[in-house]
């Protein structure tokens, strides 16, 4: 039925009145409006009155409540609008507003060091090889199943990782490696790439070695005085020759560029597991053909002037055991206490952390971060080199305390931590005499007792093997050192394990004119094989200190399931003062956050210095130690002070120094040892015999 006019007038009237006593600050909400033209007289019934004068209500739009969803759109909006819109001002803005910008907060910016060495003089002079180290060089796909179709030439590692968040279970595929045969599966041809831009770049904006390869540049060094000796970092070391010739590579290019430099020997500039591979390369370059490259035994005195090892891990890294054991870091371990079961889950296909496990443990390549030198150099049950720790508590009358003579003070408090300990099954066992644990011998325990239905698990590991008794005799087992870390993996993993061993080795040699240390599986160990001999090279152990670093771990045993990891870093365990050097299930010691300073700067500091029978020839060796500083602000990036593993490669005062010394300078030119830890101190209470 239509309403009068006389109505909407009346509306519209009430409605204007109701916005002029808003405004004013009066209530209209109890105001009624009538319509002049309505006449008033009494013979209207009180109903005609009543709609006459009716108004409608107003909604009142403000008092709506959102939801949760409303919030979630509106935060994710307006994240996106922001984004955009720096993105904008990115791709328009002149590239000097930025320096603009920063000059303005912190005042002038210093020079790069390539620009100050360059007012000073220093100009190219010895050609500089870059060895990159795991998973920072690029990988290409030139061969791929059906899955892979338009992906011929493009990067599946690196770069944008596009083609992970595209196919994840089909990139899961192509970038693991058969295993059986430690190469890339039938129908399959993963490569390495080329060129200075194989790792320049781990990701967009993330650099490795771009930063100084631009301060070179500065110096006058272009790209027929620099290569980068790419390789495939999945495969063992040995078998990147048997299937790319990488070794003969790296070694023809080393003669190239002596040739058409006038004879000036190169600098190498190994960093991470590149530092191990170039140490196997040295090995294989003087072995002959055809089980090396028949160099002869001088071929390193002849072509190379100095390497500097950037992060070295030469004795390996505790972190490679929490990958091999749980596929588990620090980091890794916190986000799955953050949202538990999460990465245990199948999401979209992808059963995360067993993925993950199964594509590692292809990598051959990651054995060689496994600590080397057991208890000799990683300490025992009640001793380890940076603590000297006494935990006598089951010996009446004895001081029960640990003895820092140390440089950890400036990470945590070191005070009762046994470093020795690389895994416990809980807090008590990583602090209670060994006096006191009783251990059960797992390697004679029986895998009979499969894990119900682990026949129907998607990914199979071989802890799908192992059943509940051998895990329970494991977490019985309560402490593990580097001594039996290895007898812990071969019996969780023994394929794995066995694959691993045919390429590496991890003890300390005790002749080392045995004929067996002739094998390439030891040429990467500096324990278990000899320097060149080539006197007048220097080697370098460049690495930064002042960070808390992975030393060891408490770990749990995981709610049985049928297909799960059976073992998890218990999060949940914490030291007992805020310092304390255990947080979040991960005792933490000084280093690099990556390499602990031990295996960093042991062989320079004593296993090499001088002659040794590590070092017949008597090369000279340097420790230079770069104290970690945070970004002065967010507008310098990752710092170029940075201790970090990676991000030592931009670190202005490293890559003064190696500048120095490709322009000619020697060790004693730039200062010698430059140290901030106790390095030498823990180095000399490691007994080995010299």
């Amino acid at each position: 039925m239509n309403k009068p006019v006389s109505f909407y007038r009346s509306y519209f009237l009430s409605k204007t009145m109701s916005f002029l006593r808003r405004r004013n600050g009066t209530d209209s909400s109890k105001t009624r409006i009538a319509d002049p033209n309505i006449e008033k007289d009494g013979a209207d019934d009180d109903d005609k009155k009543k709609d006459q004068y009716k108004i409608p209500q107003r909604r009142n739009y403000g008092s709506k409540k959102w939801s949760c969803w409303d919030n979630c759109c509106w935060f994710i909006g307006f994240i996106c609008s922001i984004w955009w819109f720096c993105l904008f001002l990115y791709n328009t803005m002149p590239d000097s507003i930025p320096q603009f910008v920063t000059m303005a907060i912190t005042g002038p910016l210093p020079d790069p060091p390539g620009v100050k060495l360059r007012k000073e003089g220093l100009t190219a002079n010895h050609p500089v090889v870059l060895v990159p180290g795991v998973v920072t060089g690029g990988l290409e796909l030139w061969e791929g199943r059906h899955c892979a179709e338009g992906l011929l030439g493009k990067r599946l590692w690196g770069g944008s990782f596009g083609e992970f968040y595209k196919r994840p279970l089909c990139w899961l595929e192509h970038i693991s490696l058969d295993n059986d045969t430690g190469f890339d599966p039938p129908g399959i041809r993963v490569r390495p790439v080329t060129g200075l831009v194989a790792a320049d770049y781990f990701a967009t904006g993330y650099f490795v070695w771009a930063v100084v390869i631009a301060n070179l540049a500065h110096i006058g060094y272009e790209e027929k005085s620099l290569y980068m000796a790419a390789y495939d970092w999945r495969l063992s070391f040995q078998n990147t020759e048997i299937r790319d010739q990488s070794l003969t590579r790296i070694k023809s290019n080393i003669e190239l560029l002596v040739a058409t430099h006038g004879g000036k020997k190169v600098v190498v500039l190994p960093h991470s597991m590149g530092v191990q591979y170039f140490l196997h390369f040295m090995k294989w370059v003087e072995t002959p053909a055809p089980r090396g490259g028949g160099g002869g035994l001088d071929w390193c005195a002849k072509h190379i002037k100095a390497i500097m090892n950037i992060g070295a891990p030469f004795l390996g890294s505790p972190k490679s055991i929490a990958l091999h054991f749980s596929i588990e870091v620090r980091d890794i371990a916190a986000l799955r206490a953050q949202a538990p079961g999460l990465l245990d889950k199948d999401v979209l296909g992808l059963q995360t952390f067993k993925h993950l496990m199964r594509m590692f443990r292809t990598w051959d390549a990651t054995f060689s971060m496994i600590p080397k030198g057991g208890e000799t150099i990683w300490g025992s049950l009640d001793w380890s080199p940076e603590t000297e720790t006494v935990n006598n508590s089951a010996k009446k009358g004895t001081d029960n305390s640990t003895r820092n003579t140390g440089g950890n003070s400036n990470i945590c408090d070191t005070k009762g931590v046994n470093y020795g300990r690389l895994i416990s099954f809980s807090k008590d066992w990583a602090e209670t005499h060994s006096s006191e644990i009783e251990r059960v011998d797992f390697k004679h325990v029986a895998k009979g007792d499969k894990l119900t239905n682990s026949s129907n698990c998607d990914i199979w590991l071989e802890y799908h093997e192992m059943g509940n008794r051998a895990i329970k005799a494991v977490a019985d087992h309560k402490v593990y050192t580097a001594g039996s870390i290895l007898d812990l993996l071969h019996y969780v993993a023994p394929k794995l394990m066995a694959r691993g061993a045919s390429h590496f080795s991890y003890g300390i040699a005790d002749d080392l004119d045995d004929p067996k240390y002739d094998q390439y599986k030891y040429w990467s160990n500096p324990l278990e094989t000899k320097l060149p001999n080539a006197p007048n090279m220097e080697i370098y152990s460049l690495y930064g200190v002042g960070l808390p670093t992975e030393r060891g771990y408490i770990y749990k045993v995981a709610p049985p399931t049928d297909c799960s990891i059976p073992f998890q870093i218990d999060t949940s365990v914490d030291g007992d003062s805020e310092d304390s050097c255990l947080k979040g299930g991960v005792f933490s010691g000084d280093g690099d956050e990556t390499v602990p300073i031990i295996s960093a700067g042991f062989m320079c500091a004593k296993g090499w210095r001088g002659k040794t029978r590590f070092n017949p020839s008597g090369i000279r060796t340097y420790n230079r130690e770069y104290k970690h500083a945070p970004p002065a602000n967010l507008l310098e990036g990752r710092g170029t002070q940075s201790g970090s593993h990676v991000d030592l490669l931009g670190n202005f005062a490293l890559i003064e120094d190696v500048l120095r010394v490709a322009a000619g300078a020697t060790g004693d030119d730039i200062g010698g040892d430059r140290v901030y830890s106790d390095i030498f101190k823990w180095s000399e209470r490691i007994n080995i015999k010299l």
